[in-house]
């Protein structure tokens, strides 16, 4: 199967637009490496991320990760749930070179989230890729990030999480799981109260532990000649992508929602056909 979005599905939502195909249902534990990881594009969530993804799609690395990937295969969120509960919460073994060798085997570049959340661990695992670091000022990165987790915490996604458990839920639980263990919040309002020193302080981080000959302090609005001079690329002729995941934002939470009540629809009429029948047979006998 061809596992590519309309066209007009990815101008009105980008990358989410993964979510109206049908599930790839892979388990990455059964998969290996089978393309090199050749780039770390590690700027937090709403820094351009998925411009850099789109970016790094044409430059031709293969299958870049992104958050929205995992709509295209929502058992990803499995591992990533696994491997967050065993770097916050000391559940399980954490994650090393063999374990992201399964989950992003076919990736040969990440950006965003959940791959950010691992930065350290990445730059680790993968010494010889090169690192992309992508950081906004912090009030306008503050103004997207409050519409993400705004729409992350609408109460419609939590009771759709119970009744569509497949996708939904596994969503769900792995952007909360981000919430609680990176960010340190279990509700909107901590999420909004954190987010400043949180972006400081995973920055910090990164440049504390990053060789300086393995990364590049890329500015968006700056084209394709720094990135491609760093990567050893061609410039592509074609323009710089630029996606404004503020204005699909919105439109991608209402389309997981409906998709979430097709499903829980679907779910309910089932239980409820089984539960009929049980009942016929009960009345029968």
């Amino acid at each position: 199967m061809d596992h590519q979005p309309r066209k007009e599905d990815v101008n009105r939502i980008g990358n989410y637009a993964l979510m109206l195909l049908e599930d790839q249902n892979i388990d990455r534990r059964k998969c290996h490496r089978i393309v090199p990881m050749e780039v770390l594009s590690l700027g937090y969530s709403r820094t351009g991320t998925m411009s850099m993804q789109n970016a790094f799609r044409i430059l031709g690395y293969p299958n870049p990760y992104h958050f929205s990937s995992v709509y295209g295969n929502v058992r990803d969120c499995d591992m990533w749930v696994e491997a967050l509960r065993a770097k916050y919460d000391g559940i399980g073994q954490p994650f090393g070179r063999a374990e992201f060798d399964q989950l992003l085997g076919h990736v040969g570049a990440v950006t965003d989230a959940p791959c950010t959340i691992f930065a350290k661990e990445l730059i680790e695992a993968y010494p010889e890729a090169k690192i992309v670091l992508v950081e906004r000022d912090i009030e306008k990165w503050y103004k997207s990030w409050d519409s993400l987790v705004t729409g992350a915490f609408t109460p419609i996604l939590k009771v759709l999480s119970i009744t569509d458990p497949w996708f939904t839920g596994r969503i769900q639980e792995l952007g909360m799981v981000w919430m609680r263990t990176q960010v340190g919040a279990k509700n909107l309002v901590e999420a909004r109260s954190k987010a400043r020193d949180m972006y400081g302080e995973y920055y910090a981080e990164i440049r504390r532990v990053v060789p300086k000959d393995r990364l590049l302090e890329y500015e968006l609005g700056s084209g394709w000649g720094p990135l491609c001079e760093f990567l050893g690329k061609e410039v592509p002729d074609v323009e710089f992508p630029h996606e404004n995941e503020s204005e699909s934002l919105g439109v991608m939470f209402e389309e997981m929602g409906r998709k979430g009540i097709r499903n829980s629809l679907r779910n309910i009429a089932a239980v409820v056909g089984a539960a009929g029948a049980v009942f016929v047979v009960w009345w029968v006998l």
